[in-house]
């Protein structure tokens, strides 16, 4: 049998690694966000209620770009939802999931988290289920320094700062139907192309 043999050396450095090799995402499910990153009764939590035992494991395990919302969490993401009053904030079907989502744990908080984690915000948008225009307001809120509506309304909201997002990912599938997915055709039906 053919074996393997690797030998790495530490002072042959090719290049340095980027920061940004070491990513993540975080998605709406299951444990993740809620019970997760954020739970405010636990002992460890910060005034926004993120979990503080949690981030140390984050910062520890050198995480340094995290896109959010991940997964298919983001195909029925309605960013407005997850901002201003979370006491104002609108429970939603979660079609990807099949839960309901709070919007307790929003663009906002989770920058701040993110801070907290010395890492950086990938920002996806959701064109499966929205459009252009959604894009381009969560595009104005998050990095327009003030002086428009939403930029305004991001400081109204308690961030006066930008979040300079520099990262914008994409998701294009509907909900409840993840990208690795695809529509199966019988021998009487003619092939249904992938997403684009």
């Amino acid at each position: 049998m053919p074996r393997a043999h690797i030998s790495l050396d530490k002072q042959a450095v090719i290049a340095p690694v980027r920061r940004r090799t070491f990513g993540s995402f975080v998605e709406h499910l299951g444990r993740c966000v809620y019970t997760g990153l954020y739970e405010p009764e636990h002992p460890s939590a910060n005034d926004d209620g993120f979990r503080m035992d949690v981030v140390e494991l984050v910062r520890e395990l050198g995480t340094r770009t995290v896109r959010y919302p991940g997964g298919n969490f983001v195909s029925g993401f309605r960013w407005e939802d997850s901002i201003g009053p979370r006491d104002k904030r609108p429970v939603r079907r979660d079609l990807a999931w099949h839960s309901l989502e709070s919007n307790q744990v929003g663009l906002d908080e989770f920058a701040r988290w993110l801070k907290l984690t010395d890492s950086e915000l990938m920002l996806a948008v959701n064109l499966g289920t929205r459009g252009i225009q959604p894009a381009l307001d969560l595009l104005e809120y998050a990095n327009h320094p003030s002086g428009t509506a939403l930029s305004d309304l991001r400081v109204a909201n308690g961030t006066p700062d930008p979040h300079d997002v520099r990262m914008w990912g994409t998701r294009w599938t509907a909900p409840g139907r993840p990208a690795s997915l695809r529509p199966t055709t019988t021998a009487s039906s003619p092939p249904v192309p992938p997403p684009r």
